[in-house]
């Protein structure tokens, strides 16, 4: 029998792409970086075309799962989960707003802006249209959305929504076949180019320090998370965070939220969480609750307006927290899936969804997802507590 071959993963993947895109963008001819932008182009056109797609997708049957079942119960889980994602993403600004722009100096600026002196280009571009401007995709989303949730199995039947869910499944292999294989050479592209300009040693030099914080952030946040869980529900925190290092170290390895879902509910299990509430709310939140992710996005967001001298105060950020926390429901289970649902709402912030600094924000993203991914379902737990709490005290009483 011949032995199942290990698939080299995504990160890794990027990695190489990354150091083989400064080589090139070191040593090869202008030829060769233009050839690699073309292909960069074609594959952003791609994207471009399946973003809005993706949103109607993903966020329609989000919404659509969403508002299914429990009543009360499932609006004080997803009332909580969204909670916890705004407090996430707006501590991790004012932490990378304060911290960041010790290391994003005048020089890094300067540096990125004096790239533009040795501009190249790809030989073509082919522009794809995209059936949906991005706008107009997420009010289309929403309106389906809260419309199926509201009105399946009164006014109207599942017809609708098998559609969104087979659209849904579509996109997702769309993005498992096409997307994600080819995402290392759009990155190895971005990497070449910026290096042919001067610029990746300038960011790079940012990159690893922005990684530091970000998970220094997702280890504080799940130190408060469970220490707040803890005290209301009267558990001890240290022991929920010790009975959690199963699902955390299961995240890290496979880089999803679904496929941690059966250790993490043994470890809802061991903190002493009943039957009901943690088959209710650890598959529930593995799609609402993307604190880790909000906060990951946040810091490298603040870091690269920081770098491309943008504006980045609290006002510019919060409004695209708030539309990330909901439009990260259900987002896509591939690896990096949220980077890809965020990348829609840039613009908010006035970052462009396709070029050079969208591709850099995916992969600075990507290097790190399955931190984030840890944090996101190590606080579900932290979520399980308080609702069987909130279940306990007003909801069992009313049987």
């Amino acid at each position: 029998m011949e032995k199942s071959k290990k698939k080299l993963g995504l990160v890794p993947k990027l990695i190489i792409a990354i150091i083989i895109g400064i080589l090139l963008g070191l040593y090869s001819p202008s030829f060769v970086i233009s050839i690699l932008i073309t292909a960069a182009d074609l594959f952003k056109q791609f994207l471009m075309f399946i973003i809005p797609l993706m949103v109607v997708a993903f966020v329609t049957m989000g919404i659509a799962d969403l508002s299914q079942g429990a009543g009360k119960l499932l609006a004080f889980t997803a009332g909580i989960s969204y909670a916890s994602t705004i407090i996430a993403g707006s501590a991790a600004y004012f932490v990378a707003s304060s911290f960041f722009p010790t290391f994003v100096n005048e020089e890094v600026v300067s540096k990125v802006a004096a790239a533009s002196d040795r501009a190249i280009e790809g030989y073509f571009s082919l522009t794809i249209t995209p059936l949906l401007e991005t706008t107009a995709a997420v009010v289309l989303a929403f309106v389906l959305g809260v419309s199926i949730s509201t009105m399946r199995g009164k006014e109207i039947g599942d017809t609708l929504y098998n559609v969104f869910k087979d659209l849904s499944e579509i996109i997702t292999k769309v993005l498992n076949r096409i997307i994600i294989p080819l995402l290392p050479m759009y990155i190895c592209g971005t990497f070449a180019k910026m290096t042919y300009q001067g610029t990746t040693f300038a960011i790079m030099s940012v990159l690893w320090k922005v990684f530091l914080v970000v998970i220094i952030l997702h280890l504080l946040y799940l130190l408060i998370a469970f220490t707040f869980a803890g005290t209301v529900t009267k558990r001890n925190p240290i022991t929920m965070m010790k009975n959690q290092i199963p699902g955390y170290l299961t995240a890290i390895g496979t880089q999803s939220s679904a496929a941690t879902i059966p250790v993490n509910i043994k470890c809802a299990e061991s903190n002493g969480i009943s039957e009901e509430i943690r088959n209710f709310v650890v598959p529930l939140c593995a799609n609402i609750h993307m604190a880790g992710s909000m906060i990951t996005i946040t810091c490298c967001v603040t870091a690269t307006l920081l770098i491309y001298a943008m504006p980045h105060g609290f006002l510019t950020l919060f409004p695209f927290i708030c539309v990330l926390g909901v439009a990260l429901v259900a987002s896509p289970g591939a690896p990096g899936g949220s980077i890809f649902t965020a990348t829609p709402f840039f613009p908010i912030v006035g970052i462009p969804a396709v070029g050079d600094i969208a591709s850099l924000l995916q992969a600075m993203y990507i290097a790190q997802d399955s931190f984030g991914t840890a944090c996101n379902v190590s606080g579900d737990n932290a979520i399980s507590a308080l609702v069987e709490s909130y279940y306990r005290k007003y909801i069992k009483k009313e049987k």
